[in-house]
């Protein structure tokens, strides 16, 4: 299946910004389960790129002249198997560096006993279990929570719900804290009822020695729909965009990603 991605993200200030530096992980790679046919980054500046600790494609920005308007786009053709089980068979990185918890992936008391509600072998469909009680004690509910909020809090104010960010750090909270391998996915989903979507994200546990999707947010446990961009502990591993300024008063972001069939 081949798709076609759109991504564009728009920034705004209410004052001129000057020497900002973006550091940008919107570049997937291709792989046993994608193709990369085409893809074209388009950032103000100049830009080099490299790949991180975790072999992500990441790209260095740098503005050093005023501006009031700052727009990056990324654009391409993705074709992925969707009869693949497994999307990334090959990885250097360890996966016990993977049980590691971090800011965003702290696992409290109650967490933990949530988990073993459910798991109790570490079989994949104890997860896949565990997954769909993670949904539908946590509902997803946007612009309830911020890319800051650590699994802890979403689980305390689960009420309120949260979105794919918070159903995959909560899910690798519980799986580290219970001795299983878990890291943290960015990259696109294509859903045929949805034109816009925004970046997505979902997990990947390390079980029977091979890494599997857990989708939370949209209890899909293959990524036959999925594009794959970046892989790492957490989110602040692979946010799409991240950056530092001077000056620039009041920030507001616009981000439009579409995700099509061509």
């Amino acid at each position: 299946m081949r798709l076609m991605v759109n991504h564009q993200t728009h920034y705004q200030y209410s004052e001129a910004a000057c020497n900002s530096i973006q550091y940008i992980k919107m570049m997937p790679q291709s792989g046993g389960h994608q193709q990369v046919h085409s893809w074209d980054l388009s950032i103000p500046g100049q830009y080099s790129t490299q790949k991180d600790a975790f072999s992500n494609l990441w790209v260095t920005s740098t503005q050093r002249y005023d501006y009031q308007q700052l727009t990056i786009m990324a654009q391409g053709i993705v074709e992925i198997d969707p009869k693949c089980e497994v999307a990334l068979q090959g990885c250097a990185i360890h996966p016990s560096i993977f049980l590691q918890s971090t800011s965003m992936t702290e696992c409290n008391r109650e967490m933990l006993a949530f988990a073993h509600e459910y798991v109790t072998y570490k079989t994949r469909k104890e997860l896949q279990l565990l997954a769909a009680a993670i949904l539908q004690y946590i509902p997803y509910c946007s612009q309830v929570t911020e890319v800051h909020t650590p699994a802890t809090e979403v689980f305390n104010a689960h009420q309120q719900g949260g979105v794919c960010q918070d159903h995959s750090h909560v899910f690798i909270a519980m799986c580290r804290a219970l001795g299983i391998p878990a890291r943290y996915v960015s990259g696109y989903l294509y859903a045929p009822d949805m034109l816009h979507l925004a970046s997505h994200a979902w997990a990947e546990v390390y079980v029977d020695q091979t890494w599997y999707c857990f989708d939370i947010s949209n209890q899909i446990f293959t990524p036959h729909s999925h594009i794959y961009v970046a892989i790492g502990r957490d989110y602040y591993d692979v946010a799409p965009i991240r950056g530092v300024r001077e000056r620039g008063g009041v920030e507001t972001m616009r981000s439009i990603v579409q995700v099509l069939p061509c």
